[in-house]
């Protein structure tokens, strides 16, 4: 369950979260919000503001990755969809993203209840697997197939 799609519309709660998980729609309320710090994209080069959210729901909480305008947008003690969200590990721990086809929108709850920050899903680590890459990528350009290749040799 961990790597597929955990929903298609329906609401989950945050202890059913897992690693990997896809396409998730939850009702969490905000415990608190750490400050923005700057981080410079590897990507584009360009300077982006991130912060991280403790948001939960009565089940469990976890650490919602917020980028730029999302971070403004949040605020303590408010209650929030999250649309099409999913998980990732950051330093073998899960956090919650919304990313580029997600979203957050604030919505009305009365009968929301307590948030539980005991089971703070993001305190669990996860080992991840490592990738190593070769230390001389042009040593493999023949991709194992040396043995296909046909050598021409003189006989004397």
């Amino acid at each position: 369950m961990s790597d597929e799609n955990v929903n298609t519309g329906q609401f989950i709660t945050v202890e059913e979260l897992k690693p990997n998980s896809k396409n998730v729609n939850l009702k969490v309320k905000v415990v608190s919000k750490t400050e923005p710090r700057e981080v410079v994209s590897k990507i584009s080069g360009e300077t982006l503001r991130v912060a991280e959210a403790l948001v939960g729901d009565e089940t469990a909480s976890i650490l919602l990755t917020l980028w730029n305008d999302d971070i403004d947008n949040l605020q303590d003690g408010k209650i929030y969809q999250i649309n099409n969200g999913y998980v990732t590990l950051f330093k073998g721990s899960m956090r919650l993203n919304t990313g580029k086809y997600g979203s957050i929108e604030e919505i009305e709850a009365e009968d929301f209840g307590v948030v539980n920050s005991e089971k703070n899903l993001s305190d669990q680590v996860f080992e991840q697997p490592r990738f190593k890459r070769p230390f001389n990528p042009s040593f493999q350009r023949d991709s194992g197939r040396r043995d296909q290749r046909r050598r021409s040799f003189r006989r004397r």
